[in-house]
């Protein structure tokens, strides 16, 4: 189980099926949202603040992104869906991509699944969970930006959200405030079969 991370660095970007690199460790892909945080929480997970490129304007990961993490592990950043602000031929590539990565993958141990804790799952998350579920994919979601409800509402929120959600673990976090890190870490553990 990763404990402490001594080392993280950027491995590779992939912006097209034909650019995906051999894979050098088991891999956990994240997904989400392009508003959603992912680049925050890979960042608070890797406690590093600028490995993953965050910005302003929601769609900054164009392909996959690769990082390798303590020389055991890669954590793949997939583009983020929604209202990216990019052409409709662009965001079809993507998806053709992801489906491509996520179905053919066999170093893929697993996929965060990130949404929005106020939001909850849409039309998107749902279909990804499906298409996960299909192809026997470990994954879990992530409910990120918990530290924007009140404890009573955030507990009363997550209740909400259990029956949308299914058989599969959701995790409560924060990039802010770090809650939630290590039990992410320990489901990657997990999965990729380091516990």
């Amino acid at each position: 189980m990763i404990v402490k991370v001594t080392k993280a660095e950027f491995a590779a970007a992939a912006p097209s099926i034909a650019a995906i690199p051999r894979a050098m460790h088991p891999e956990i892909a994240i997904a989400g949202r392009s508003n959603v945080g992912k680049s925050s929480l890979i960042n608070k997970m890797v406690g590093r603040r600028r490995l993953a490129r965050t910005s302003a304007s929601p769609g900054a990961t164009r392909g996959l992104v690769f990082f390798s993490i303590n020389d055991e592990i890669s954590l793949v950043d997939l583009p983020g869906y929604g209202y990216a602000s990019r052409s409709k031929k662009e965001r079809e590539g993507w998806q053709a991509l992801v489906e491509h990565y996520l179905s053919r993958r066999e170093e893929l141990a697993g996929v965060l699944v990130l949404i929005d804790v106020r939001r909850g799952p849409e039309e998107e998350e749902t279909m990804l969970a499906r298409f996960l579920a299909h192809h026997g994919l470990a994954y879990a979601w992530v409910l990120t930006k918990c530290d924007k409800l009140a404890t009573g509402r955030l507990k009363k929120r997550v209740e909400e959200l259990a029956p949308l959600l299914g058989d599969a673990p959701a995790i409560v976090t924060s990039a802010r405030t770090g809650r939630g890190i290590e039990a992410l870490w320990a489901w990657v553990s997990a999965a990729v079969g380091t516990e």
